[in-house]
């Protein structure tokens, strides 16, 4: 017998495409006779946002006081200080600085409730952006070939069954490598349009060209009779939502850009009580090598977005930043050094931003040596001191509650780095 939580399993569901009068009328069907009611008690929420393209953290956040970077980055360097017509670093300890364009964050970091990470990374030392994707991704570094992805393990972790498809929510076109597996995930590309498909793997694979509703009608009767309305109590929820005419709280205005879109989205699916707990989204154009500039640029253009975009989905939250945490990442870092075309190339080590109410926040975590030559990576980079598994199990123990971390990352035993308050 087929059950809900297997039919799932197989198809890896991904919703996007055609409309809200798109849903095929059998779905409309299978739920037009439940009743909404609250079925999630509040969760603790993790919203993971991934940097791809490889951010440089060195100029995220900068060790203004270091000579040596100074001196290898002289059209990139910025410093704290106040002079001339270029914005200064936001100096944040005396020894790290902010960059301007992410003046967002500096409130959040004086009132503790932003920590950020230096010198994370990957202990495998590819600098391929396919391969440090997939394993961070993965949260295996040392295995090509795991099936699954951290953040649907996460989700498996959780102590007990979805009652709902929603469990984690990836506001993306595909379903990204983290969220492959057994568990329950969905892509979702835009709420104001979506319609329902299979994701094409494992026993999808072989179905991939039926329709959902062919594939439900497999299903036994027994799986439409008594648990089919727990799967599409919340398609029933989106359906009859207006999400179009969503309106932010506290006079927010979301950036008009993809990742502004895709938080906006997500914050409306924490107010709908869906019952989603991991959610995913994605910011590109981190891969500087040419052209990065200092306080205006493509660079600053990219932490601009970030910042003002995870500011806005946090102030629209108000009354839900309790159970809410977001973390960013990125598969790798930037050269320490500046190329020849005012850029920086593959590197090894950057930084990344936690942000929550039970986040050890206003410090920058971490360790970087001094930048002198004979410290770093290959002598051309910032050094890998912070494992990224340290930091990811971390925040899924203290946030979500999982205590597992030989599944949620296997093969790893490290330390935690005290990211988060106990």
């Amino acid at each position: 017998m087929t059950t809900r939580r297997g039919f799932i399993k197989a198809g890896g569901l991904a919703l996007f495409g055609i409309g809200l009068g798109g849903i095929p009328g059998f779905l409309a069907d299978a739920v037009a006779g439940t009743v909404a009611p609250s079925l999630f008690k509040k969760r603790k929420i993790l919203v993971c946002i991934f940097q791809r393209g490889a951010m440089d953290g060195l100029m995220a956040v900068t060790p203004f006081t270091d000579n040596y970077l100074k001196a290898v980055r002289p059209g990139l360097f910025m410093s704290a200080a106040k002079a001339g017509a270029e914005k200064p670093l936001i100096d944040l300890d005396g020894r790290f600085g902010l960059h301007p364009s992410m003046a967002a964050f500096e409130p959040m970091f004086r009132e503790k409730r932003m920590a950020i990470v230096h010198g994370i990374g990957s202990p495998n030392n590819t600098r391929s952006h396919f391969d440090a994707q997939d394993f961070m991704e993965s949260g295996t570094p040392f295995k090509k070939g795991t099936s699954s992805g951290w953040l649907n393990r996460a989700v498996g972790l959780l102590g007990h069954d979805a009652a709902t498809p929603f469990q984690g929510v990836s506001l993306t076109s595909s379903l990204p490598r983290s969220f492959y597996g057994e568990n329950a995930a969905v892509a979702i590309k835009n709420l104001a349009d979506f319609n329902i498909q299979l994701k094409g793997n494992q026993a999808g694979a072989n179905i991939a060209s039926k329709s959902f509703e062919d594939l439900y009608d497999q299903t036994s009767s027994d799986l439409l009779k008594n648990t089919g309305k727990e799967s599409f109590e919340a398609i029933k929820m989106l359906k009859k939502t207006d999400v179009k005419s969503y309106q932010p709280e506290n006079n927010v205005t979301y950036p008009t850009s993809a990742l502004g879109s895709s938080l906006k989205q997500i914050a409306q699916l924490i107010k709908m009580d869906v019952g989603m707990e991991v959610a995913f989204a994605e910011s590109g154009g981190w891969d500087t090598h040419f052209n990065q500039g200092k306080d205006t640029g493509v660079f600053a253009r990219n932490v601009n977005d970030l910042s003002d975009s995870i500011m806005a989905f946090w102030n629209d939250l108000s009354r839900y930043q309790d159970e809410v945490t977001v973390m960013t990442m990125t598969e790798f870092g930037r050269t320490v050094a500046q190329n020849g075309t005012g850029g920086t190339d593959h590197g090894r080590a950057s930084c990344n931003f936690i942000l929550g109410n039970s986040v050890n926040g206003g410090l920058v975590h971490g360790l970087i040596n001094p930048l002198a030559k004979e410290n770093l990576e290959d002598g051309r980079d910032l050094a890998v001191t912070t494992d990224f598994r340290s930091v990811f199990s971390e925040v899924a123990d203290m946030h979500l509650g999982i205590n597992n971390d030989k599944v949620l990352f296997p093969d790893f035993d490290g330390k935690k780095i005290g990211v988060m308050r106990a």
